[in-house]
């Protein structure tokens, strides 16, 4: 994240309104990126685009008061974190009325999550799994919200969490595997 970045969100966080449409023509391009590769993996018939999820993932980044962004970890993990409950929002609303029996759960595979045409039931449950990893190691959980939620490959999100590769590398196979032991246990 470039010094400009870090001086815009400074800005933002002082509520500075000039700061914060500086801020969204600075990482817009980027934030679109990631929305848009989290998107390939939802139902073609999805309601929500990428755009959308961008202007509203900004949104609520930006209204959270008293924010001191620390670094590209920090803004991404919040990014990645505000579409996560984006998306998790919507898939609620989807199954509302929906009863019945559990969803297909898919498994991770060596790439990422293997959630092609993503049900709104799976989604629900990679949330309910991913909050209780979350309690048990917060960095695997980050791992895979960076991964998944933001669409960055490995060396992105060594770099957005400050470790190694090898430790990403580590962290999603453990993550990996105890996601997979849940899902099991559930079906």
């Amino acid at each position: 994240m470039s010094d400009e970045t870090l001086r815009l969100l400074a800005g933002v966080s002082q509520g500075d309104r000039e700061c914060i449409d500086r801020l969204m023509t600075h990482v817009y391009d980027e934030l679109k990126g990631i929305a848009s590769k989290r998107m390939r993996d939802e139902n073609a018939g999805h309601t929500l685009q990428p755009t959308a999820l961008v202007n509203e993932a900004f949104l609520r980044m930006i209204g959270q008061s008293r924010v001191e962004w620390k670094d590209k970890a920090h803004f991404f993990a919040i990014a990645a974190n505000q579409m996560r409950r984006i998306l998790i929002d919507h898939a609620r609303k989807r199954t509302a009325g929906k009863r019945g029996g559990k969803a297909k759960k898919q498994i991770l595979d060596e790439g990422g999550l293997a959630l092609p045409e993503a049900d709104p039931l799976e989604l629900l449950a990679l949330d309910d799994v991913l909050s209780r990893l979350s309690q048990l190691n917060e960095r695997h959980a980050r791992v895979v919200e960076l991964r998944y939620f933001a669409g960055l490959d490995l060396n992105e999100t060594a770099e957005a969490l400050g470790v190694s590769v090898a430790t990403v590398k580590n962290d999603w196979r453990v993550a990996r595997a105890w996601l997979a032991t849940q899902w099991d246990a559930e079906s």
